[in-house]
């Protein structure tokens, strides 16, 4: 592994125990740049590896469809580790009791863990690290170009992060070497029921699984040949239109961290022969994402009207008090009750299927600045409705398109109107000329 994806998070003291991996952001076996550490270092001490991951009872208002597309996977992750002498404890509770306690109890010898952007899964670490007397490492396994590496700044937007970035890629983007078995194994006897879990598991169940998307590595890879070789090449012309399945689906998987997006470039280029450069696909999938975690990273109001840029924030103060033709509140929008039926089947598609295309998601988001009391009520609104909906929801890509949309974030003033100011505009019509509007209702 590249020694860049590295972070010290604590020095700690010397022990002898094994090594314990705290998977959270990416919950994978293969391609994993966290987990291929754990196991260097736990070879290296000759010691036994352990991953665990804390199942948190409650977390950013996450729903039975997260938690079972989740605990899914898991089950997957649980049974492939076995292959190569790897114990998989699942915890439950409070990570930052969790997680100390495990530790003491196994006397393990050094923590290991996954970079995260998000502010509450560092506020995580900070308290943990504070909790444990062993070193605490942080490996960036979601990023190609890790992100502490890419910049040491936030990022006005994606044009000052690209050079960076693709100056950096060929450091980054090697191939994954292979996990080895253990020969030292750490005495489990846990027998995880993952159905009883999901079954028991206290959570908010009125937002139902979906079955159009099965969890899982091997499912991923299935939807990722699929993606390359039956859509890649339109994908140009086809990925505005909602009425075309165009798009890869492969954002939930990447929320949850079941497949590496370095794997999906290196299997792009090996199938395709294509630039990284060129292709628009890859544009959105590292500069995109990339910056999304830097966003997230450097600026800790990204969930909040402090965090847009000065500018947005100015403009959107001068017609605060503008009058808005449509007001709805959070249960209108929630139950698509509004004037507009292509607002609408957006967000009954969201909320049956877990997914809404990436060109609603912004006419989405920018309809409820425009039909809200304030552009902070409209942000609350959105985060609130796609956290609890969509399977890739508190995600840094999720908020920083919320905040792209609202709040002008990674984006530059555009011509003045009415309660969006100089923020970018979107309109019915508009959509129109992308894509034939009626037949997406009528699918409805």
């Amino acid at each position: 592994m590249n020694p860049k994806r590295l972070r010290i998070l604590k020095v700690g003291i010397q022990k002898t125990g094994p090594v314990l991996y705290w998977m959270q952001r990416d919950q994978r076996v293969y391609d994993n740049w966290a987990l291929i550490y754990a196991q260097e270092e736990a070879l290296k001490r000759s010691v036994p590896l352990i991953v665990v991951f804390n199942l948190v009872p409650s977390f950013l208002g996450a729903t039975i469809r997260h938690y079972g597309f989740m605990l899914r996977s898991l089950s997957e992750v649980d049974r492939e580790l076995k292959k190569f002498n790897v114990s998989f404890i699942l915890l439950s509770g409070d990570p930052l009791v969790e997680i100390p306690a495990f530790i003491s109890q196994t006397d393990s010898s050094l923590l290991i863990a996954d970079f995260n952007p998000l502010k509450i899964v560092r506020r995580w670490k900070k308290q943990v690290a504070d909790n444990i007397n062993i070193p605490f490492h942080e490996v960036d396994a979601h990023n190609i170009v890790p992100c502490l590496v890419a910049s040491n700044k936030l990022e006005l937007a994606a044009y000052t992060i690209r050079p960076k970035i693709h100056n950096l890629l060929p450091e980054f983007l090697d191939e994954f070497p292979q996990l080895k078995k253990m020969k030292n194994i750490f005495p489990d006897t846990t027998n995880n029921d993952w159905q009883k879990i999901i079954d028991t598991l206290d959570v908010d169940r009125s937002v139902k699984e979906v079955d159009w998307i099965l969890p899982g590595e091997k499912a991923t890879q299935e939807m990722l040949n699929n993606f390359i070789y039956n859509k890649l090449n339109d994908y140009p012309a086809k990925r505005n239109d909602p009425n075309i399945d165009g798009t890869s689906n492969l954002s939930s998987y990447l929320h949850f961290g079941q497949i590496s997006s370095q794997r999906i470039v290196l299997e792009i280029i090996k199938q395709n022969e294509t630039s990284v450069l060129q292709n628009s696909f890859l544009e959105e999938l590292i500069i995109r994402k990339e910056l999304s975690d830097n966003f997230c990273y450097f600026n800790k109001k990204y969930d909040s009207f402090e965090g847009f840029p000065i500018w947005a924030q100015q403009t959107l103060n001068i017609h605060r008090k503008d009058k808005r033709e449509h007001l709805y509140s959070t249960e209108e929008f929630e139950k698509a009750e509004t004037h507009d039926d292509l607002w609408n089947t957006a967000q009954r598609e969201m909320v049956n299927t877990g997914k809404m295309h990436g060109f609603l998601r912004m006419y989405w988001a920018k309809k409820i600045l425009e039909w809200s009391p304030t552009p902070e009520d409209a942000l609350k609104i959105a985060i609130h409705l796609n956290d609890k909906y969509e399977l890739d929801g508190r995600d840094p890509n999720g908020y920083t398109g919320i905040a792209w949309s609202i709040g002008g974030v990674h984006d530059r003033p555009w011509v003045e109107r009415k309660v969006f100011g100089k923020i970018r505009y979107m309109n019915y019509l508009g959509c129109k000329r992308k894509f034939d509007v009626i037949k997406y209702i009528q699918k409805d």
